[in-house]
């Protein structure tokens, strides 16, 4: 899989930064950084689907 990048604020590039690969996805910028197995990952989305995890 070719890895895939969204930032969470389009209008300026200084904001964290999703990457999504095959081993991992980090989520952050620099040294400010979570990374996650594809496994944590897909619970985090199936939480928000399920709506155990939504706006704050």
């Amino acid at each position: 899989m070719e890895s895939k990048k969204f930032t969470l604020c389009p209008a300026c590039a200084a904001c964290p930064e999703i990457e999504i690969t095959d081993q991992e996805i980090r989520i952050g910028e620099d040294e400010n950084e979570v990374r996650l197995p594809p496994a944590a990952w897909n619970e985090l989305v199936r939480l928000i689907k399920d709506g155990k995890l939504g706006e704050v």
